[in-house]
């Protein structure tokens, strides 16, 4: 990624909610009903640069879930912010329902380098996200 910018500092992910998640054909390849309404049991995943720095609690039979739940990292030559869905199932692998990809240089481009970022994002989640210190080439 040579010439992208680069974020260091600290990071602060508020999830809020997501909306109108759906079950992907994948999930409902062992359901009955395939065309029906399935309700998800669904959880997020938050990564910079593909490294894990939280995931929330899984809300139970909900395709709109809450979640209000809060991590913070403290991230070195950052890129990106991934949010990622599953549908946590009992027995396998969990199924993926969505994910959204955060660019630090497209969230610090409007506040300016040294200013931060504070603010809600609507991608596939209602994101709070705050972003302190400097991004740098």
């Amino acid at each position: 990624m040579s010439g992208a910018m680069k974020f260091n500092g600290y990071l602060k992910v508020r999830i809020g909610e997501a909306v109108g998640l759906q079950p992907t054909r994948w999930s409902l390849r062992h359901s009955l009903f395939r065309k029906g309404y399935q309700l998800l049991d669904p959880y997020v995943t938050v990564s910079v640069d593909q490294v894990r720095v939280g995931q929330t609690s899984t809300k139970q039979k909900t395709n709109k879930p809450t979640y209000n739940e809060e991590f913070s990292a403290t991230v070195t030559d950052g890129h990106q912010i991934e949010l990622s869905v599953f549908h946590d199932t009992p027995i396998g692998y969990d199924d993926f329902v969505a994910n959204c990809t955060l660019h630090f240089q497209d969230l610090l481009r409007s506040a300016g380098p040294s200013d931060g970022f504070e603010g809600w994002v609507s991608t596939c989640l209602q994101v709070k996200l705050e972003l302190g210190s400097s991004l740098n080439e």
